[in-house]
This record gives structure tokens, C-alpha cells and sequence, in this order.
């Protein structure tokens, strides 16, 4: 009985740490480093050199292909560690050669 109450309790507790903020902020602009850093370069009249040569079209496609790529980078990662696990594993069985 004991146990369920503090699990409900730290539920509560958890559901209560993202509610509260969410009432009481009110309106508030959520925005990152990079596009403070970008809207500070822009004003000071800086000029690209370039143009992107891909430039998704809204910030849903740009949020996939950012997931997509570290999906992408998990599983080389992943790879690459299982590998070197195999080998040393491998190594560990082998019988002793002269």
C-alpha cells in the first residue's frame, strides 16, 4: 500500500513539474541560441557569401531531418562499438596461438 502511495505521489509530483510552468509562464518566446546569434548578425549587416543550397521548407521538415540524422549517427556509433566488442570478444576465446 505504502509503495503505491509514493509512486502516485512521484507521479504527481512529475506531472505538477511540467503543469505548473505551463500555467503560470503566461506568454513567453521560445527561442535558441542560434537564432539570437543569427538575428544579432543579421543587424550588423552582415552579408552571406553564399546561398544554402537545400533550405527545407518549414521547421517541422528541418526538425525530421535533424532526428534523421542523428538516427543516422546512433546506429553508425552502435555499429562501430559492436564491432569493437565483437573483436575483443573474439580475441578473448580464441585458443592461445604461437
Amino acid at each position: 500500500m505504502r509503495r503505491h502511495l509514493v509512486t502516485a505521489l512521484l507521479v504527481l509530483l512529475v506531472v505538477a513539474l511540467f503543469a505548473v510552468p505551463l500555467l503560470l509562464g503566461g506568454e513567453s518566446e521560445y527561442a535558441g541560441t542560434d537564432s539570437r546569434a543569427t538575428e544579432l548578425i543579421e543587424d550588423s549587416g552582415y552579408r552571406p557569401w553564399f546561398e544554402s543550397v537545400f533550405s527545407p521548407g518549414s521547421s517541422e521538415i528541418e526538425s525530421g531531418l535533424f532526428a534523421l540524422q542523428a538516427a543516422v549517427g546512433g546506429g553508425v556509433l552502435g555499429y562501430v562499438l559492436g564491432r569493437l566488442r565483437g573483436r575483443h570478444v573474439a580475441r578473448q576465446q580464441a585458443p592461445d596461438q604461437p
